[in-house]
């Protein structure tokens, strides 16, 4: 895409990180510095794209006026995702806790593009690519419609 790009894992606080690792899921209060660490870095880095799990309203909202692609995936293809990444500090164990916390975006949030995330790596990024700038006008399909 031609712009900076920050994976928002890179931009936890320590603390996240040692806690992550030992298998304990994160708290609202200890997501808050981390997404100000990455509304930042946006900020200072604009534009770009940064991949994080904004999982509630108010996360997103901590990080507007950013766009944002929300991939939908099954807990099934998440867990295989996350059983063959290795030397990462999220360990697959912590997923339950990320899908407890999840709270999808709704039609009302216009600024969010949905798509699947079981399409090939190469179709979910040409269709972003494709897309993101249509979501001030609410655009919001997944590939294939």
């Amino acid at each position: 895409m031609g712009v900076p790009f920050a994976d928002g894992d890179d931009l936890h606080p320590r603390s996240n990180v040692e806690k992550m690792a030992a298998g304990r899921p994160l708290s609202d209060t200890d997501r808050w510095p981390w997404l100000d660490r990455i509304r930042s870095w946006m900020s200072d880095h604009d534009p770009s794209v940064v991949a994080c799990s904004a999982l509630k309203p108010g996360y997103r909202d901590r990080l507007r006026p950013a766009q944002f692609v929300y991939l939908k995936i099954g807990r099934e293809l998440a867990q295989e995702r996350l059983t063959g990444r290795f030397g990462h500090f999220f360990k697959a164990d912590l997923l339950d806790s990320q899908f407890a916390a999840l709270q999808e975006p709704g039609p009302e949030e216009l600024d969010v593009l949905t798509i699947d995330s079981t399409a090939s790596v190469e179709d979910l990024v040409q269709f972003i690519i494709d897309n993101v700038s249509g979501l001030a006008s609410g655009q919001s399909q997944l590939p294939g419609q």
